[in-house]
Order: C-alpha cells, then structure tokens, then sequence
C-alpha cells in the first residue's frame, strides 16, 4: 500500500504538517518517493503516526514519544525502562493536577471578591489584580 500524505493525514487524523514535522525529528521514517516526487507511505507509517499520535494525547512530550518508539521498534528488550517513563509521566501529571488545584483556589478566592454587578471602578476583582502586594 502506498498512499500520499493526504490520505495519511485524513486516515490518522492529523494534519500534513505535523507529519511533516514529525518526519524532521525522525519519528517516522522517510517515506518512499514517487515518480513525480510525491511522499508514499506504507501501513508501517499509518500505524507508527496512531501510536504517535496516542502518545501525544495522553500529554507525552516528544522526547517521550521517541523513547517509547525505541522501546517498541526492539521487541526483544525488557519493558521496565517503558514502566519508568511511565511512572515518571504520571507523577508529573500529579504534580500539574496540584499545581491547578492551587490555580482554582486563588481563583475562587479572587471571585469571592466581587459577588454583585457593581461598577467596573468598585469591582473587588480589578482591584485585586491591581494590588501587586495582594497575591490572592
């Protein structure tokens, strides 16, 4: 099967750029060339851009994403290397989840601040922002 980066983005869901871009940092493979020097690419390709694509919607950076593919691209090799990376991307989630949590309680705080429709001047909230001593 040889089908052009069109067809590639439309059966991925991706956009031909990030293919592209994704080429350039040697996620994928090079495709094969046509005649008229189109990009072809093979199942291979459509399989390795869902599992890119997988990876980056559960937030993995792309250095992740290329560990992963090494890991996938030699079988043969022990998966905890894969378990570690893992866990490292959970405990950073856990540290981002807290990190909002935080973000909602200064905000929640800020709202508290104005809880009527009032004049912009007399507004709780503005002032709060403008209060540079004031960090919620």
């Amino acid at each position: 099967m040889n089908i052009k980066i069109g067809e590639l983005a439309k059966r991925t869901e991706c956009q031909a750029e990030t293919i592209r871009y994704y080429e350039k940092e040697g996620l994928l493979p090079e495709p094969s060339r046509s005649s008229g020097n189109y990009r072809l690419y093979s199942e291979e390709h459509v399989e390795r851009l869902r599992f890119i694509r997988h990876c980056r919607t559960l937030d993995m950076a792309l250095e992740d994403v290329r560990a992963l593919l090494k890991y996938r691209d030699t079988p043969e090799e022990d998966c905890g290397d894969v378990n570690a990376l893992l866990d490292g991307h959970i405990h950073e989630v856990e540290v981002r989840v807290k990190e909002l949590m935080q973000l909602k309680g200064h905000l929640t705080i800020l709202r508290e601040k104005c809880t009527s429709a009032k004049p912009t001047e007399s507004c709780g909230i503005l002032q709060a922002l403008s209060d540079c001593s004031c960090h919620v």
